[in-house]
């Protein structure tokens, strides 16, 4: 059985050490030893505390277990420097962005970089994604009712970034059922500094990333991955951490969404400090493969002993499982799916007398298991768990066989389009695009309207230069 969990609020999984070394010592005056991590990087603790002895605590944003309408911010913040981004998106940007937003949000909000892995883009009712143009960012738009994630028609300017989402959530009750209402919504509502998509969000493709243990960050730094299999993290030892990253000037602890967290910035003169601290309390920083890219449902013993269970029989049968990921959750329980492979528990049937029935399960992969695809595959329905480890080694080696056609195809793709040309009509200015194909939504001009039929009035969605300033170029793509 799953338990609801009291959430502490960590606004895009990422705080201080002192605030961190706060709530240990907060929720250990309670009788707590351990917290967990969710998988939206948050605090979770067990339902028993009581929330009124936590309000004492006032730097601590509590939502209680059934409470509902509050959500915490997701950020790629953990992954600047270490893993591969955007260049614009430094790991102080995020920072700064994440100030904007209020510590009480009703949707889910995630802002990630598209060339990372280990932070799912799409999971969020806004899903903030950024672009090649600094300072700009692709709104995907999934509302709580919606079946389909929807694109923005704009990009959004950082610093309206909260502006746009305050907007969303303030014409919640008039029930937009398309995107196209709620641009023209927000845009009544609010000035912003839009800039025309001129081109599709492009999401590589990578492998997902190993992200346990001590690994170096440029020449003199190091950063640190920490896991533990049952998501209990000693509060003693998180307290002792905390001062050592006070020791090390290391002003930033990350939360994944993997229930793990990563300290970066660790200076190479500390390195064997970092590395005796961890061996004297017997902390293991280099599990399998196999462990470490799962995601489960928090406090739920019978998803745990699957997992164990699946992981053994990779383990005897020496299976690699390098570059997927594993969900595993119950039939209509998940809001959304976000690893390569899904396992899903069916509901178990409604029996007359006193008859049992063995539990069974789906399997689902996603399209090219890419998790941001969004599209998933059902592979097997109704299974028995004994026929799981099969089926799952059968799904690791079918990823391994398309791994290279899939790479071949791509490249057969992008040399088709090295040959494609493209007129567009570019600012002289400040060099946006004005593409036939799209139009301009942010001032209402429909897709495949030619530039000669745009009113003389017309201006830069970005710059207001006048409609003069375009000048046809030609684009190789």
């Amino acid at each position: 059985m799953s338990n609801q969990l009291n959430r502490l609020i960590v606004k895009g999984g990422v705080l201080s050490p002192g605030e961190l070394k706060y709530i240990c010592e907060s929720v250990e005056n309670l009788g707590l030893k351990t917290i967990s991590f969710g998988s939206r990087q948050d605090i979770l603790l067990p339902k028993k505390v009581n929330t009124e002895d936590l309000a004492q605590f006032e730097k601590l944003k509590v939502v209680e277990a059934d409470e509902v309408g509050i959500e915490n911010i997701v950020s790629s913040y953990v992954c600047a420097d270490i893993f591969p981004s955007t260049s614009w998106l430094t790991g102080d940007r995020y920072l700064y962005l994440l100030e904007q937003f209020r510590s009480k949000s009703k949707l889910k909000i995630n802002i990630t970089d598209p060339k990372q892995r280990l932070v799912p883009l799409f999971t969020g009712h806004i899903n903030f994604i950024a672009s090649e143009h600094e300072d700009y960012w692709y709104l995907y738009v999934r509302l709580p009712e919606w079946k389909k994630t929807q694109m923005y028609p704009a990009l959004i300017y950082s610093w309206d970034l909260d502006k746009i989402e305050t907007a969303i959530e303030d014409i919640l009750q008039e029930e937009p059922e398309t995107i196209e209402t709620i641009f023209e919504l927000v845009s009544d509502a609010v000035d912003t500094n839009n800039r025309t998509v001129d081109k599709p969000l492009e999401v590589p493709f990578y492998p997902f990333p190993y992200f346990e243990g001590m690994n170096k960050i440029g020449i003199d730094k190091y950063w640190l991955g920490l896991y533990w299999r049952n998501n209990k993290y000693d509060i003693s030892f998180l307290k002792d951490m905390c001062e050592l990253c006070s020791e090390n000037k290391i002003g930033k602890i990350s939360i994944t969404p993997w229930k793990s967290f990563i300290v970066k910035g660790i200076p190479r003169e500390s390195k064997l400090i970092w590395e005796k601290f961890l061996g004297k309390r017997g902390i293991n920083v280099r599990h399998s493969m196999l462990e470490l890219n799962w995601h489960l449902p928090v406090a739920n013993k019978d998803a745990l002993n699957l997992k164990k269970y699946l992981v053994s029989n990779f383990d005897q049968n020496d299976i690699s499982t390098y570059g997927l990921t594993f969900g595993i959750t119950d039939y209509n329980k998940a809001s959304y799916y976000f690893t390569s492979i899904v396992i899903e528990k069916n509901k178990q049937p409604e029996m007359i007398g006193n008859f049992q029935t063995r539990d069974t399960y789906n399997l689902l992969y996603a399209k090219n298991f890419d998790p941001n695809t969004r599209q998933y595959i059902m592979h097997v329905q109704d299974v028995d768990k004994v026929e799981l480890p099969g089926l799952l080694m059968e799904l690791s080696q079918l990823y391994f066989d398309q791994l290279g056609s899939q790479k071949e195809e791509e490249q057969e793709i992008e040399i088709e389009k090295e040959s494609i040309e493209l007129e567009v009509y570019q600012c002289q200015d400040c060099l946006t695009i004005y593409d036939e194909a799209f139009g301009d939504f942010t001032q209402e001009i429909a897709p495949e309207t030619f530039f000669k039929e745009l009113p003389e009035t017309y201006e830069c969605s970005l710059c207001e230069a006048p409609k003069t300033n375009f000048k046809k170029v030609v684009l190789v793509k």
